[in-house]
């Protein structure tokens, strides 16, 4: 079978493709062959050796989180299963604990499947814990994300005002796409901006006064600048890097407004809830209650390409690895 290896950390170029060894699954242990993987900006990170005490790898490994496909052997029963963060998920085959399956609802074909399999899991979550309701005004940044975009269909069917926050004209184009902006009946975003623009929190102030929700997905500079536009007894969750870190709240700040203020350790779930997420996030992508945004797909053979997209940062919503 083939696979994707890392032997030192580094840029994108250190995921090679390798022909490798069938697994052998033990005692309670399935082959699955894999049809879509999914991946994460963390993915990048760990690559790169920045995974830290949080994310340990051990060299060589094999990275991929989480993959979609048929168990080997079956009439073609369909599941997805999360893996770890070494967890060899991009490959032709993967061996995977019976238990950790969890089957595709017809309806849901493998890119699907496997886009919703980290981030929908965790925009069901934060929606649990930041409890938005009709009538909030809401900030979504990083929007044109793959969870980001999810966040915005999520808080749009809960009646709130969306504005959907992402830097350059093709990643505000993909949010419009989601949906008319402000149309009846749209899960897209009524205000979307470019925060690459220097006077973008005057934007969104002008545009919807005062934010209830910050979700914020970008981190660093950006998520600072979106904790100044929450009034007092609004909700923060800073949950995203790419931008240079999570912009931690001021605690200080925070208390004196009223503000509650939630990080990633807020959706740092167990297997069981993460299953029980999963197992919702799939029904509501068969439902059409939400639709990932899959703005590139990419062959297993060319995996660092993938990885140099997400790094750049000109990969809109969803990337996901593609395996025959």
């Amino acid at each position: 079978m083939k696979a994707i290896e890392v032997a030192r950390f580094g840029g994108p170029e250190v995921l090679e493709l390798r022909e490798v060894p069938d697994p052998v699954p033990g005692s309670g242990v399935v082959l699955v062959d894999v049809d879509a993987a999914d991946t994460l900006w963390l993915e990048t990170m760990v690559r790169s050796g920045g995974g830290g005490a949080y994310f340990p790898v051990t060299l060589p490994y094999r990275p991929g989180v989480g993959v979609a496909g048929v168990v080997s052997g079956t009439a073609g029963r369909r599941v997805v299963a999360r893996l770890g963060h070494a967890g060899g998920g991009y490959a032709t085959r993967v061996a995977v604990p019976a238990d950790a399956l969890v089957d595709v609802p017809d309806g849901v074909d493998a890119q699907t499947a496997a886009a919703v399999l980290h981030d929908g899991v965790t925009a069901l979550a934060l929606m649990d814990i930041v409890k938005i309701v009709a009538g909030d005004r809401v900030l979504v940044t990083a929007a044109a994300g793959g969870m980001g975009a999810l966040l915005v269909q999520l808080a749009k069917a809960a009646g709130a005002t969306v504005v959907a926050a992402a830097r350059g004209p093709a990643k505000l184009d993909a949010l419009r796409s989601l949906g008319a902006a402000g149309s009846a009946g749209s899960l897209g975003p009524d205000v979307v901006v470019d925060y690459g623009v220097a006077d973008w929190t005057d934007t969104v102030w002008e545009t919807v006064g005062g934010l209830d929700v910050v979700l914020d997905g970008a981190g660093g500079d950006y998520g600072r600048a979106a904790f100044d536009l929450v009034v007092e007894g609004g909700r923060f969750s800073a949950h995203g890097t790419p931008a240079g870190g999570f912009a931690t709240a001021d605690p200080d700040v925070a208390r004196s407004r009223g503000i509650t203020a939630t990080g990633l350790e807020a959706v740092q779930l167990g297997p069981e809830r993460f299953r029980a997420y999963l197992i919702r996030a799939l029904a509501d992508a068969a439902a059409g209650r939400f639709t990932p945004l899959i703005g590139q797909t990419f062959p297993l053979e060319r995996a660092a390409d993938a990885h140099a997209a997400i790094e750049s940062r000109t990969a809109i919503g969803k990337t996901v690895l593609t395996v025959t």
